[in-house]
């Protein structure tokens, strides 16, 4: 949510921004929002003459009582409740007005970065650098599901009868390797000097409106029936919305968090052919990394969250590539994204296993954290980016390391968290 101070001021750039996004349908938003807020503080103002007149129609009202002019008094004391009247009225008219604004500033997307590239949606995603050499083996790869069916790691048929579609039964060493990772992710981001956090993994309505956008919420969350309470798509939002309604000293930043949840989501929309087994599914487990800074570091640290997700793919020689999302594949409430793809030797191409965002200040002023500093209080700048997301995780992983009687090799960083083991055997 942009501040409604820059938006008075700067409406064209608000609309402009609209415009790079392809939100056109968003472009009445502004001058709603002008009109309401112009409203709105005269309301505000016509309530501050009737206090201040209040103030001094009471001190009216004392001298005339005490100068016996009774009537004259009265008459004073007549206006005073009218005032009070009308300011009880001003005072509804104002909160009715502010919500309205509200709820319309949180549908007005955030200003993106002047370096974001223009382009309708992920098809003109840019390219930025590649790591690693791809490779393509000898053999012909399976489908990640007939890898793990074969190695006796996956079971989706129990799973379906148990819960439906979306849901899977890991076993034995796939099981332990879908840990593992998690275990090493942990590892990996504490050594870089991380904070390891464990969330709530239900979250209330207030910080999900405070995190994301209305269409994320609609397309991802689960909502607890009969309760104020949402499961959390990622850890990020439980995170960031620790510091709901706290001003934080500024000697606390940055603060740089890791933090492990299990993940829920809808995941609305038809699945092609590439995202059946554990692609896309309804549940799954990551590694969260969660930086809350000041605005001027926050590009900075940008830079280092997508930086730590490619070194921990290629400390396990997992090839990869970073995308720059272009303005229409950003949501609403980001300033900047980068997106980390693994390489797929089966599918010869690379895909999304991670993605790193900077929200600028937009949070925040949702959840109404603030940090005081010298002689000021501010808004802090928000970024998140996946560490690991085990399940398309796993597809690198074993595509990347199948080896053509279908054992899985096992890098050297993670046999320790694999009881010494260098090879997933049938």
């Amino acid at each position: 949510m942009i501040d409604i101070k820059f938006l008075r001021e700067n409406p064209e750039a608000v609309k402009q921004n609209i415009k790079n996004k392809f939100q056109d349908e968003k472009l009445p938003l502004v001058d709603e929002v002008i009109e309401l807020d112009k409203q709105n503080r005269a309301y505000i103002l016509e309530g501050d003459e009737l206090r201040a007149s209040r103030n001094k129609l009471s001190k009216q009202i004392g001298a005339l009582m005490g100068q016996g002019k009774r009537e004259e008094a009265e008459a004073v004391k007549a206006q005073v409740n009218a005032n009070a009247a009308r300011l009880a009225e001003l005072e509804k008219l104002e909160a009715e007005c502010s919500e309205k604004i509200r709820g319309i500033m949180m549908r007005i997307p955030n200003i993106i970065d002047p370096s974001v590239p223009i382009g309708k949606d992920d098809s003109q995603n840019v390219e930025i650098t590649r790591y690693g050499e791809p490779k393509v083996p000898d053999f012909e790869i399976p489908y990640h599901t007939d890898i793990l069916e074969a190695l006796d790691g996956i079971d989706l048929d129990s799973a379906r009868r148990v819960a439906g579609n979306g849901f899977y039964y890991l076993t034995g060493d796939i099981a332990r390797l879908h840990s593992a990772v998690l275990t090493y992710a942990r590892d990996f981001m504490i050594d870089r000097g991380f904070t390891y956090c464990v969330p709530p993994f239900m979250i209330r309505s207030n910080v999900v409106t405070g995190v994301m956008s209305f269409a994320e919420m609609d397309a991802m969350m689960y909502k607890i029936e009969g309760e104020d309470l949402y499961l959390i798509g990622t850890s990020e939002h439980s995170m960031i919305g620790r510091y709901i309604d706290q001003i934080l000293p500024e000697t606390q930043l940055p603060l740089t968090l890791t933090s492990y949840s299990p993940c829920f989501r809808k995941e609305k929309g038809a699945h092609g052919i590439e995202e059946r087994g554990i692609y896309r599914i309804h549940q799954f487990e990551k590694q969260e990394m969660i930086v809350i800074c000041k605005p001027e570091d926050s590009m900075t640290w940008f830079d280092r969250l997508w930086q730590n997700t490619v070194d921990l793919f290629r400390s396990l020689d997992i090839p990869v590539r970073t995308l720059e999302c272009c303005s229409g594949d950003l949501a609403d409430l980001k300033v900047k994204s980068l997106d980390v793809e693994a390489w797929s030797p089966r599918q010869k191409k690379y895909f999304e296993v991670g993605s790193c965002s900077n929200l600028g200040d937009a949070q925040a002023r949702r959840l109404k954290i603030r940090i005081k500093g010298e002689g000021r209080t501010y808004l802090p700048h928000t970024l998140n980016n996946t560490v690991v997301a085990p399940p398309r995780m796993l597809i690198a992983f074993i595509e990347n390391n199948l080896n053509e009687d279908g054992s899985v090799n096992i890098p050297e960083v993670l046999r320790p968290y694999m009881g010494g083991k260098s090879k997933i055997t049938k």
